[in-house]
């Protein structure tokens, strides 16, 4: 179960880290116009541009990190009582992340149509699954 759990976490974490790559290297992808794909991936008033490139490839490596991290926690054998700690924190930050994109003030901050209706849509559901199943890893970790 662990596994299965940890593998439907990390596809689409991959694929978060493989944009975020990208964008570091300069590409648009999957919008070749860079300031509509910044309004749709920030969603920040009076953006123009897409975050610095170093941000993206720490955001791509930090994301990959997460993904390996739900791997690592479906083995029950390894990493002891760090790898099992770990869980907590990762769960905390992608529940926090989710429950933010429901909230007035996050809506303010963002008013990018494009960007809003992605985020009610997927970045924060998605956001809330994968804090969801850091929870079930860790607990299913302690069983």
């Amino acid at each position: 179960m662990s596994m299965m759990i940890a593998a439907l976490m990390f596809v689409p974490l991959l694929a978060v880290a493989l944009a975020h790559l990208l964008w570091s290297m300069g590409r648009t992808w999957p919008i070749r116009d860079e300031k509509l794909l910044a309004q749709t991936v920030t969603g920040f008033e009076n953006v123009e541009r897409m975050p610095p490139k170093l941000a993206s490839l720490a955001v791509a490596i930090i994301t990959m990190a997460s993904g390996i991290a739900a791997l690592s926690l479906a083995d029950h054998d390894s990493g002891g009582v760090w790898l099992t700690l770990l869980g907590v924190p990762l769960a905390a930050v992608f529940i926090t992340r989710g429950a933010i994109g429901y909230t007035k003030r996050w809506a303010d901050k963002t008013p990018h149509l494009s960007f809003r209706y992605n985020d009610r849509r997927v970045y924060s559901p998605l956001c809330l699954l994968l804090g969801a199943g850091f929870v079930a890893l860790t607990i299913l970790r302690l069983l």
